[in-house]
Order: structure tokens, then sequence, then C-alpha cells
């Protein structure tokens, strides 16, 4: 904290300087003044966070100091009176401008200290208070910003961002996330969320003063860990560049901040920031074609999303035979159906939302043809498994190759519906749990071994125990560090490693959710 001194007399001046360990106190002295005047043509160019000013002094006193830059709003320092008067008048219009200590000379050295100290103290709870007050505003910006995006906004909502976020003509929504997160349905939500987090921090950080237009958490899906964007013309035209550019040179950095590849999906322009859920509603579209597309890192809505003049047209024909060929499970035909079904849909000129209705047709065909296979199967169950575990990490994401082997491995999942495999498999994958449950377990691994299909193997999990592999195997880990709890003095952090989790936090949060209080609240309540 930076201290201004202002007495007429030097050799005060001097002794205040030297009478503490002003750096030990967190304290630097920026300047010294002989005389208010001085002092204040000082505080007009510079900032000072204590000012320690003698009462009576030539040209301006310290008193006509503090009311003139408390009156003309020079400088918000805390202010500290000396004097040799003990007169309570000076005192009384020194609080009333706001004037932190009044102190009688000579000055003692603890009384100084303790002076400074106050200081800091109340700095720094300023400081926690304007965080605080920022976090606050931040968050209920979003909201109203929330608000736009899922079109459920009146006038108070569309006032507040127009009053608290910089706009201009041409607003376009962007969603950023990571891309091929290596083995993402197997991390934990914690690691996923720290990820977003740390995606979130970069973005402010690049943003700078515009970190407003960044939203965390946009998405309602709760797989979905990634960061709203807001683009407006300004930022691109203010750094003399397109938009193309701009949004490259954001991502970029994003990748060089986070070494990990990032992809934006941005959303179809929209004049004004009332109309900005329909640039939310596009960019959710290019979401959800993205799979079958060739991989780009960024997506535009009006480059990927276009309608023939003929309209939208379902290839049933096509579109049958590959159904087809995934139910007799014969790769060729699987392949020669999927390239003759992309090579109809190019020689009509139909992409985009053609492209979504053939795949969706294609898919509720599936789940009917799972449905039919196994009667204990439910058709929520045939969703989970094409949501989650089609997509897959290490799938080539380029149309017509993504769709083929996804198509490829949905034909052995049906195969596995019809053998029914569930016999015997749950008994050997809940041995695995109980001898290496504190190692890297993974479904996949699993699936592997066994040679079951993974989705089907989650499938049995789901209906025994009603809870995913991954949930079961934490309930476990968190079972036998109960145990250890209660049956040894091991510290917490020792038991956290042991039963498989390196992070402690995460152990920490885990533990209270499954038994509702820390590990240390339940080793102490179990001695009581």
């Amino acid at each position: 904290m930076k201290v201004l001194l202002v007495d007429d007399e030097p050799f005060i001046v001097q002794g205040l300087s030297v009478l503490i360990d002003w750096q030990k106190e967190g304290y630097e002295i920026a300047a010294t003044a002989s005389n208010g005047k001085e002092a204040l043509n000082y505080l007009r160019g510079h900032k000072v966070d204590v000012i320690i000013a003698d009462i009576k002094m030539p040209v301006m006193t310290g008193l006509e100091l503090l009311e003139t830059i408390r009156r003309e709003h020079v400088s918000e320092a805390y202010f500290v009176i000396l004097s040799g008067y003990n007169d309570f008048v000076f005192a009384q219009q020194a609080i009333r401008h706001k004037c932190m200590e009044y102190i009688l000379k000579p000055v003692e050295k603890e009384e100084l200290i303790a002076v400074l100290r106050k200081a800091a103290k109340i700095s720094e709870n300023s400081k926690i208070d304007r965080q605080n007050q920022k976090v606050m505003e931040r968050a209920y910006l979003a909201r109203n910003v929330l608000a736009l995006l899922f079109g459920k906004y009146d006038g108070l909502n569309l006032e507040y961002v127009r009053n608290h976020m910089r706009l201009s003509e041409g607003v376009r929504y962007i969603d950023i996330e990571f891309c091929d997160l290596k083995e993402a349905q197997e991390q934990e939500d914690g690691q996923l969320r720290y990820l977003q987090r740390r995606l979130y921090q970069a973005c402010i950080d690049y943003l700078k003063e515009d970190e407003v237009h960044c939203i965390f958490d946009v998405s309602q899906d709760e797989k979905n860990f990634d960061v709203g964007f807001l683009y407006c013309d300004y930022m691109a035209a203010r750094e003399d560049c397109s938009e193309r550019e701009y949004l490259q040179d954001f991502r970029k950095n994003l990748e060089t901040v986070l070494k990990h590849p990032v992809r934006m999906l941005a959303g179809k322009k929209v004049h004004d920031i009332s109309a900005v859920a329909k640039s939310y509603s596009a960019a959710c579209v290019l979401n959800s074609l993205e799979a079958f597309r060739v991989k780009k890192d960024i997506y535009f809505y009006e480059e990927e999303v276009q309608i023939n003049q003929g309209g939208i047209v379902l290839c049933k024909n096509s579109v049958d035979a590959l159904i087809a060929a995934i139910e007799q499970n014969d790769k060729g035909k699987i392949w020669g159906s999927v390239e003759r079904l992309y090579a109809e849909m190019k020689q009509m000129g139909v992409v985009g939302d053609t492209v979504n209705l053939n795949i969706n047709y294609l898919l509720f065909q599936l789940i009917h043809l799972a449905a039919q296979q196994d009667d204990g199967v439910n058709q929520e169950e045939i969703l989970h498994y094409i949501s989650e575990s089609s997509f897959e990490e290490g799938t080539v994401r380029g149309s017509s190759v993504h769709l083929a082997r996804f198509a490829c491995e949905y034909a052995e999942y049906l195969a596995q519906l019809r053998k029914n495999v569930s016999r015997g498999v749950l008994g050997d994958v809940e041995k695995e749990i109980r001898c290496n449950y504190a190692q890297n377990l993974t479904l996949r691994e699993l699936s592997q071994k066994y040679y079951v299909n993974s989705a089907y193997l989650g499938q049995l999990f789901r209906r025994k125990y009603g809870q995913s592999f991954k949930d079961y195997l934490n309930n476990y880990r968190i079972e036998q560090a109960a145990a250890r709890l209660l049956r040894t003095d091991d510290k917490i952090y020792q038991i956290a490693q042991d039963v498989g989790y390196k992070d402690l936090d995460y152990f920490i949060n885990r533990f209270i959710a499954a038994k509702g209080c820390t590990p240390a609240k339940f080793r102490k309540q179990a001695g009581k």
C-alpha cells in the first residue's frame, strides 16, 4: 500500500520515515509533501492508499487538504491527521470528512503501527467485498443473458443486459468446448468440471474488458461441459480484422493456454441482442450435426446448414438399406450402404437440416430394432447407449466414415442383445471391482476383457443396480474408505489415494455426497 507523508517540518517527515519498518508492514512511502497544496497537486496525478498529514501547515492545512480531496473526489485514501492540538473541534471537523484517525504528536511507534494495520485490514475487507460484489453482479447478468438465450425473457431482462454489457449490431452466440477429450465418458464429472472452469478462465483472460460476454455453463445438458460466448461485430472491428480472423485468434489463444484442442460452434448471426435466442438455437443445431461432418476448428451456421431448393428430403430407401445391413451385422454392406446414402444426399445437394432428418430417422429405427431384439431393454437404455456410447473419442469424425463406424458398432450391439450375454459377466465385473477398485477401471477395458459390447454391459449394470458403472465404482470406493476411517488411524489423504482418488478435494466432495459429512467428521462421530 502506498503512503503520502505531508508535513511542513522536514525532520518530522524524516522521523516518520524511519520510525517503523514500512516494508514489513506492507507499505511503501510513495512521496512526501511540505504542505496541503503540494500534496493536492501530487494526488491529482497519482493514487495512494494512505495520507498522513499535519493539521497545521502554510498555504493549505491538513484539514483543508482533507476537505478538498473529499469534495472534489480527488482521492478516497485513508486519511490520518497528526496534530499537536488536543482539541475536540479539530477532531470533529476531521471525522466529518472521513478521517480515519486523529493522532496527537509526538507520534508513538506502536500507535502508528496500529493505525497502519487497521487501514490494511479495512482495505483487505473492502477488496473482498468488491470481489464478492463483482461476482454477484456477473452472476445476475449471466442469469439475464440466459433468459435471452432461452427465449424466456421480458423487458426487464433485456434492459438489464443492454445497460450492463457493451453491444453492437451483429450478434452471434458461440459455443466453446474442448474437442477429443480422451475417454470423456470415463472421466469423473469433477475432472470435467475442473477443465470447464479452466476453459472459462482462459476465455475471460483473453476477452479482458469484454469478459462479461463469456457465460459459464450455458448448456442445459448435464453432460456438456462447455462455455458460452456472445460475439458482437464491434470486437472484430476494434481489432481491424474479420469476424473469422478474430475467432480464430481467440481459439488459438485458448489452445495455447490450455494445451488442448478447442472448437467453436457459431450460431446464426442476428441483428440485435433481443433475437439472440435464434442464434443460440442455431448453435445447438450445429452441435447435433457436428459428429457427422468433416472435422473443423470453427463451424459457422450459415456455412453448415443449408436446405436444397426442393425442400428437406428423406432418403428413405438408402436409410432402410443401411438398417437392413446393420440388422444382418454385415460390415461390408454397412460401409457400402453408408457411402450410397451420402452420395445420394450429395447428388441432391442437401446438407444441414436434411442430414439431420435422415440421421434422426435412422436412429429412431435403430431404437425400434433394439427393443424388438430384447424385451428387457427399454427405449431409455437404448437412447442412453446412442447418446453417450457411440460417438466416443477415437472414432474418426468425418461424415460417412463416422456414421459407418457407429453403424458397425451398433450391429455388434444388436448381436449382443440377441445372445443376451448377461449371465456370468456381471459376476466377473463385480469381482474385478472388489479386487482392483483402487485402479483406473473403465467400462471399456472390462468390456474388451470379457468380450462384451461396452454399451450393453453398461445397460446391464443400470438394470441390476439402478446406477451407472462409474457411480457403482465410486460408491464402492467410498465404502472402502469409510471402513478404513473406522478401523485405522491412517491419514485421510493416504486413504483417498489407497482407494483410487488422486485428488483429495474431489475425494472429500464425493464422501460428503455419499455420507453427508466430511471424512474427518465421519471418523470423529464414530469415535464418540
